[in-house]
């Protein structure tokens, strides 16, 4: 008999000891996830310092390799995590999480010991990979554990974990650069999954979904393959051009790979993504609280330390501990939005939070004029608009669609979350160092590849190189041609988070019977994400 079945027809509550190293193990992953991402963000300007030069002072870091740290991590992670959480429930939960955790320490200790940056872009999109069997195979199991009230909390305790993660991360990264080495944060992350590896190994239990047919590997292909053409056309576009052959090329190919896969989705008999959901019109409005977050909050976690730290000149420990206004509120205003939905609708409280979030990006562009440390309260503003809809999504993604379908509502949100942060990532950073070019066309005179390239090692953190492609331009005037190209992306951040937020009101707005609790949902549909 399938253990996974016996299991859910009768909930085995684990004992104290057991359940809290069950716990740990998917926790203290769920802790180095966050320190991979937002800690890559924060040592890319020390990447480039020690990596980009070869030996002579003429050969400089690539910014499009530099923007690859975080771009190929997660662009690995959000295009096969639904792949990685089909693996478990046919080979099993307790094995794809574990081989995950293998897999993120092998990549994070080589990391640690990359040579080259090409090195560390192809390691980030392995180490991104095995995030999402590890992340995919974790929650299921952990799913399989816990039931009624205890599965609450475990799933609230991981939760809590991840905001950890994303609250101190920053600051983690700074210290470990200061103090020690850019490498230091990779090995911290294989440290930590080191020790979730032993007790993971230790305790779970292995589960399967005796249903499980197969992965559709056609629609993986063209979903990975689409998100990959789209990112690469995007991030090449400041250096080539976006009319350029290649560029368009490669956003062709994305628009097609795109349209092959709604294809293969609709003919496909167990398909990974379920485009019949799509009906409901509050899970279409679910999807755009993600894409949201994306813009007003995860972007700001990887683009500002690179403005903090290479063009306003913070050490990495005081960049830092400034991005922690961004990200502490994450660890309690989610508890206060769950309060608020007592007197108001999840949608109300969700669009209440984007609007402040825009006015805090609006109030984050006119403050930066006065230098890094006036950031502190709008990015606070920022960090607490976001977070309203942070602790309340994840639920409302479950409890809008038909509970038989909770399963692959749940897996829809999480790619969308994970992939629309690198397409948010990626797309940011091409309008940022288009601007940037654009604005230093204005104030000095110089060829067309050698602005793209200033402004593109600008855009990266690297006013030193900057600097060395465009010499007739002063560090002031560099300084100012990024510093008004940001406020004009900060701007426009504002312009998506608000329009998000109209779009959740009208969809998400009234108060309905849908919204119920996530552990309203059967076990076997909530885990399959």
């Amino acid at each position: 008999m399938d253990r996974s079945a016996s299991h859910a027809d009768h909930p085995i509550e684990p004992d104290a000891r057991r359940g809290l190293a069950i716990l740990a193990a998917v926790c203290v992953a769920a802790l180095a996830l966050p320190l991979a991402f937002s800690g890559g963000a924060v040592a890319t300007p020390a990447i480039g310092r020690a990596l980009g030069s070869l030996g002579t002072s003429e050969k400089l870091a690539d910014p499009t390799a530099l923007n690859w740290i975080t771009n190929a991590f997660m662009l690995s992670f959000g295009s096969l995590l639904m792949a990685a959480g089909a693996l478990a429930d046919l080979y099993g939960r307790k094995r794809v999480f574990i081989y995950g955790l293998a897999g993120f320490v092998l990549c994070s200790l080589a990391l640690a010991c990359a040579p080259t940056l090409l090195a560390v872009d192809l390691l980030r999109g392995a180490q991104g990979a095995a995030a999402a069997a590890a992340l995919a195979g974790g929650t299921a199991a952990l799913a399989q554990e816990f039931d009624g009230h205890a599965r609450t909390r475990a799933f609230g305790a991981l939760g809590a974990t991840f905001g950890l993660g994303l609250a101190f991360g920053p600051l983690i990264a700074g210290v470990l650069i200061e103090y020690a080495s850019w490498r230091a944060i990779f090995l911290s992350g294989g440290v930590a999954c080191t020790l979730s590896l032993v007790f993971g190994t230790r305790y779970l239990r292995e589960s399967r979904d005796p249903h499980a047919r197969g992965i559709d590997w056609p629609g993986t292909l063209a979903f990975t393959l689409a998100l990959s053409s789209f990112t690469f056309g995007v991030i090449e576009a400041p250096v080539h051009g976006w009319t350029s052959a290649p560029v368009l090329a490669l956003l062709a190919a994305s628009a097609a790979l795109a349209c092959a896969f709604i294809v293969v989705e609709k003919r496909s008999a167990r398909p990974m993504l379920d485009l019949s959901l799509f009906r409901y019109p509050r899970f279409v409005g679910v999807q755009v609280l993600p894409i949201a977050t994306c813009y007003c909050y995860i972007v700001l976690l990887v683009v500002l330390p690179l403005r903090l730290i290479g063009v306003d000149g913070l050490r990495e420990i005081d960049a830092g501990c400034l991005m922690v206004a961004l990200s502490a509120p994450m660890l309690v205003v989610p508890f206060v939005a769950a309060g608020l939905t007592r007197w108001f609708s999840m949608g109300v409280v969700c669009a209440a939070g984007l609007v402040l979030a825009a006015v805090g990006l609006l109030w984050l562009a006119v403050a930066l004029r006065a230098g890094p440390y006036a950031a502190i309260a709008p990015l606070a503003l920022i960090g607490i608009g976001a977070a309203l809809p942070w602790g309340l999504m994840d639920g409302l993604s479950v409890s809008v669609v038909p509970k038989e379908r909770a399963g692959m509502a749940t897996g829809i949100f999480s790619t969308t979350r994970v992939a629309g942060e690198g397409l948010a990532l990626a797309t940011v950073n091409a309008v940022l160092a288009a601007l940037t070019a654009t604005h230093l066309a204005q104030r000095v005179p110089g060829d067309r590849a050698s602005l793209t390239e200033a402004a593109a090692r600008l855009a990266s953190g690297d006013p030193v190189q900057a600097a060395a492609w465009l010499p007739v331009a002063g560090a002031t005037t560099l300084q100012h041609a990024y510093s008004d190209a940001f406020g004009t992306v900060l701007k426009g951040l504002a312009a998506i988070t608000l329009l998000c937020a109209v779009i959740v009101a009208a969809f998400l707005g009234a108060r309905t019977r849908e919204q119920v609790a996530p552990s309203d949902v059967p076990a076997q549909e909530r885990q399959r994400a």
